[in-house]
């Protein structure tokens, strides 16, 4: 179990080790490194998701691991209260970021081992706090620099506690 402490409360979370286990040992490391600690949830798209992971509040990109093989072809679904890597256009292209599906997203499923195909994988779901993923959703958004979709106000991920 994982929580994200939030400046708007917690969530958590439980990771399938089982059917996702590069997906989830590879955010397991971030967490336990800190990594999500003081970063934020930058793209928030009503109805869809939200993405957090990889920035802090002044929109500095951290540094990250190497990329994570691509798990979205082990039949999980991305569906609401998942939570999936974020990746690049690229398939095996994810490294520290996430998402937390505020929808049923089953179009960003795995379909084919190609580029267009391989969907974006699910390593887990919120098991508590989605009442605090639909106050995120809802938060007004503006363009910071190259990125759409950013929260006027911060969310940020204040501190992260593993329990095993």
């Amino acid at each position: 179990m994982i929580v994200f402490s939030t400046n708007l409360g917690d969530i958590s979370i439980e990771l399938d080790m089982t059917r996702a286990p590069v997906s989830s040992k590879n955010f397991l490391r971030y967490c336990k490194e800190g990594f999500y600690e003081g970063t934020i949830f930058h793209r928030v798209i009503k109805g869809f998701m939200i993405q957090g992971g990889g920035f802090t509040e002044n929109m500095d990109e951290k540094p990250t691991h190497d990329p994570i093989v691509n798990e979205a072809n082990k039949g999980l679904s991305n569906v609401m209260g998942t939570i999936a890597m974020a990746r690049t256009d690229a398939p095996h292209s994810a490294t520290g970021q996430f998402f937390i599906n505020v929808g049923n997203n089953d179009f960003l499923d795995h379909v084919a081992s190609t580029n267009a195909g391989w969907g974006y994988a699910v390593f887990g779901k919120v098991s508590a706090g989605m009442d605090i993923i639909k106050q995120i959703e809802k938060v007004k958004t503006t363009t910071k620099g190259d990125h759409d979709d950013v929260p006027v106000k911060a969310i940020i991920i204040e501190k992260v506690t593993v329990t095993d």
